[in-house]
């Protein structure tokens, strides 16, 4: 163990694996010379937590990353989204508002139609970030990756 309660490095396991440091405690292998998140004596740390968790609760559905995924590369119209999202217009439109409201989105009429473009590249490469790492931890299961886990305690 060391100072930070993990266990030593293990080059065999990858960056931010769990890995099993007794019958009762675990702990996550980071980088080398990494720190907290957010340094303990920042002023505004508190606030840091407080607004990255209410951007991960703005894109905690499926939905929203579906629409934000749409919009990553060009503004479109509600009609345009609804071809491209399985879903409907209400849903849609109740999804786009939430997403607008919060300053993901941004939105202009043109004529009779809502044009949406992405507002916050933050939680582009935020999404962009957490879904290859899902994507890449589906393809490997043999390494147990956050997703396998999620989705075998979703499903018991």
């Amino acid at each position: 163990m060391n100072e930070h309660n993990q266990a030593p490095s293990d080059n065999s396991a990858a960056a931010g694996e769990l890995l099993p440091v007794d019958q009762e405690q675990w702990s996550v292998q980071s980088a080398p010379g990494a720190g907290p998140i957010v340094a303990q004596d920042a002023p505004d740390g508190d606030r840091v937590f407080e607004l990255a968790a209410e951007l991960f609760s703005v894109l905690a559905t499926p939905m929203r990353l579906r629409i934000l995924s749409a919009l990553c590369n060009c503004e479109k119209s509600v009609s345009q989204l609804l071809k491209e999202i399985d879903t409907t217009q209400p849903n849609l439109s109740q999804h786009l508002n939430v997403l607008y409201r919060c300053g993901v989105l941004a939105k202009r009429k043109l004529g009779t139609q809502v044009i949406y473009r992405v507002q916050s590249e933050q939680a582009v490469t935020l999404c962009r970030s957490v879904c290859t790492q899902i994507a890449i931890d589906m393809d490997e299961p043999q390494h147990g990756g956050a997703a396998q886990r999620l989705a075998t305690k979703r499903m018991g």
